[in-house]
């Protein structure tokens, strides 16, 4: 009893120590986060630097303001923390300035975690820490804060430049994240804009010169053939895995050297150990859609957030011709598309039988219960037995065919029983093991079924979920080719391959003519040369120049040149900064690639509205899965504007339908001057016309239109332009002619 109370008096004679309000300061802003980072995992010595800077500066700016604002500042800064933890535990990056909107949106948060953090042990500590901050600031209220000498400004001064000359003299290849927290860096990234700026100012507004491209736009089969004749294989079967990176197959982290031990996928592996697998794989950007168009059409989508070039196939009536869908259903293949959630999403309504399904199917197509609830849509298990349904059917037919597949269930919040979460420490794990044994036993029962004696299987996945400590592990994909002549192909493939190649591949192993825009290389032949690779992942613009030099430029287009054989690399020696000169050099072919559809994202005119029937709820449960039309992520130029046109009308006479539409710049609500709700009755139909302007470039912006009530709509037009400021003289009107349509 005497031992608590002399602990009591001690801690009260703490907390009305004249230094307590700075220690209790000091210690949530400047030893907690240390504490967090090792306790993370994220232990490197820049990030301890960049934790004890901004720390530093914390209390500098907070000691002795009004309580309201430093609590409010505080309260910010442990959101940022807490967002920072929760998207590195989703998809293995750190935020970028774009990603604080959605970050701190609640909805966004609860979709994406399922309604619980993956470290919830995490907002806990902090705010236990900003709460002890709290109670020692009100009990001091009265008693005057000391003031800092001014020798202390130095200390964040001294610790910010010695980040940067570490940064400069001894670079890390470490994950962002493991080098800042999110206040430095988007100081970084403030301060390289500026430095950006006064480089053009300095260099003029003459164009750079775009480098030579030919390595990375032109289709390459000039390698030897690893067939002796074209494929055996009748049919095509692409099984494309929602977000799984390259290390979980284990002939491919062996064959790289990964550090990476973890057998999340043992049923993949044991398929790989019979199959062509191709290590040094690259994914070129984060986005399913994205993925899905390279590896689909021969070409390397945006990298940056600008609109998805699936979405500006739609304004044309000739490149969509050469994606491998339309190239096979010329040749006499039925082409069909699959996935486990609803397709209206990202446009992939219109996206898919504009390249050339000629069948698409989502959420609809399925009749058999999920084995859980999953907000997507299908649980893989359940996607699976559908799917060996569908092949059932199209297989019974004498055309042969090509069958696309895209699984939902390893995307946030991560679908898996409970048996599987009992099993594993993340859910994120045992999503990935859950699908694992669905796509086993998807494999094993088309073996016993015959399929494969006749039918080139491939699998791979549109982008990668990252893996925390893995070099470049959000670039690295894998390929995995089960073909009926397995005997005549290597079980590992050699040289640096990736989603652009795969169309080329695929015509080369049919023995088809290659369409002359088409990009990439064949993974059936051998090459003595290396060849040019891009990626943008986790906010990196990396370039491969297939002569031994790998360059990678971060979020301040900085650029760091390594030794490195291949693209993907367990480990590589660097050989210093590049200069001012190659970072242009490198941004010039990020743009130029950028551009290969259209030249420019102005006077584009996107049609999204169709004749389906769509059914409505009685409440909008959520803007991303109760989305009726697909205009995501689209790309407004500063100085344009943006007129949208949308014509709605209900399918049910006896119930009025109630529409919202919301637009939103990286997943966050803006306001553009849409009203709050519009009612369509049978008698009124709901036409509406509305133009905003943009200031400033818009990217990631997306529209949300949500309906609710009774019965089903149709929304036949959802049209939209954009302009320059000053081209209203130009003929403006939305007409039917005017835009491009998906058929």
């Amino acid at each position: 009893m005497a031992g608590r109370l002399i602990f009591v008096k001690g801690i009260s004679g703490w907390i009305r120590h004249p230094h307590a309000r700075l220690a209790s300061l000091v210690g949530l802003v400047l030893v907690l986060p240390v504490c967090l980072r090792l306790a993370l995992g994220w232990s490197d010595p820049h990030g301890y630097l960049s934790d004890l800077a901004i720390g530093s500066l914390l209390v500098l700016l907070l000691h002795r303001r009004r309580g309201w604002l430093a609590f409010t500042v505080l309260l910010f800064w442990a959101g940022l923390t807490i967002a920072t933890a929760e998207l590195v535990s989703a998809v293995g990056r750190l935020p970028a300035v774009s990603d604080l909107h959605y970050l701190l949106d609640p909805s966004f948060v609860e979709n994406s975690t399922g309604g619980g953090f993956a470290h919830a042990w995490l907002a806990g500590v902090l705010a236990a820490g900003l709460g002890l901050w709290c109670v020692v600031r009100w009990l001091n209220r009265t008693r005057p804060a000391r003031p800092l000498p001014r020798l202390a400004w130095a200390a964040p001064l001294l610790l910010l430049g010695a980040h940067w000359g570490a940064e400069h003299l001894a670079p890390s290849d470490a994950d962002q994240w493991r080098q800042f927290n999110l206040p430095h860096q988007l100081l970084a990234a403030a301060v390289g804009e500026v430095q950006r700026e006064v480089e053009n100012l300095w260099l003029g507004d003459a164009p750079q010169q775009t480098p030579p491209m030919e390595g990375l736009t032109r289709s390459d089969l000039d390698g030897k053939k690893l067939l002796d004749a074209p494929g055996r294989a009748r049919n095509l079967l692409i099984i494309t895995l929602e977000g799984i990176p390259g290390a979980y197959v284990r002939a491919n982290r062996e064959a790289m050297h990964s550090s990476f031990n973890e057998d999340l996928m043992p049923n993949l592996s044991r398929w790989a150990e019979r199959g062509m697998n191709t290590p040094d794989y690259v994914l070129h950007s984060h986005q399913t859609i994205r993925g899905l168009y390279a590896m689909l059409c021969g070409d390397y989508d945006k990298f940056d957030n600008g609109t998805p070039k699936g979405v500006e196939l739609l304004t044309q009536q000739q490149r969509n011709q050469d994606c491998l869908p339309a190239q096979l259903r010329q040749h006499g293949f039925a082409t069909h598309f699959l996935q486990g959630a609803g397709l209206r999403f990202m446009a992939k309504d219109k996206i898919m039988p504009h390249i050339g399904f000629e069948s698409t199917h989502g959420l609809e197509w399925f009749s058999n219960p999920n084995h859980l609830d999953f907000a997507w849509g299908k649980d893989d298990k359940a996607f699976f037995e559908g799917a060996l349904e569908y092949v059932r059917q199209i297989d019974k037919k004498d055309q042969p065919w090509m069958l696309t597949l895209l699984t939902v269930g390893t995307h946030q919040p991560y679908s898996a029983p409970q048996e599987y979460l009992d099993r594993y420490e993340t859910s994120k794990q045992a999503a990935v093991a859950y699908l694992d044994d669905a796509v086993g036993t998807f494999l094993d029962e088309l073996e016993r079924r015959g399929i494969m004696k006749d039918t080139l299987v491939v699998v791979t996945s549109d982008e990668s979920h990252g893996i925390e400590g893995v070099r470049l592990a959000s670039s690295w994909g894998f390929n995995l080719m089960l073909a009926p002549e397995q005997q005549q192909l290597p079980r590992l493939k050699s040289g640096v391959y990736g989603h652009v190649d795969l169309t080329a591949s695929l015509l080369d192993y049919f023995a088809l003519p290659i369409p002359e825009h088409l990009s990439g290389r064949s993974m059936l032949r051998d090459y003595a040369r290396g060849r040019e690779m891009m990626s943008f992942t986790n906010g990196k613009l990396r370039y491969h120049d297939g002569q031994g030099t790998f360059t990678e430029c971060d979020f301040q287009e900085r650029c760091r040149r390594y030794a490195s054989a291949g693209f993907i690399a367990a480990q590589a020696s660097y050989l210093g900064r590049d200069s001012t000169a190659g970072a242009r050099r490198m941004t010039a072919r990020a743009e130029a690639l950028d551009r290969s559809l259209i030249g420019s994202p102005l006077n584009q005119r996107y049609q999204f509205g169709s004749a389906d029937v769509l059914p409505l709820h009685q409440n909008v449960r959520d803007d991303w899965t109760d989305n009726l039309i697909g205009a995501q992520y689209l790309e407004m130029p500063k100085g344009s504007y943006t007129r949208v046109r949308l014509k709605v009308r209900t399918l049910d006479p006896e119930h009025n339908a109630y529409i919202q539409l919301k637009a939103k710049e990286f997943e966050q609500d803006v306001q553009v001057g849409l009203p709050s709700e519009m009612v369509v009755t049978a008698d009124r139909p709901l036409e509406f016309e509305f133009r905003f302007d943009n200031p400033q470039v818009r990217k990631a912006f997306s529209f949300h239109l949500l309906g609710y009530g009774a019965g089903s709509v149709e929304i036949s037009d959802f049209s939209v332009i954009t302009r320059l400021a000053g081209d209203e003289d130009l003929q403006d009107e939305l007409s039917e002619d005017s835009v491009a349509h998906s058929s």
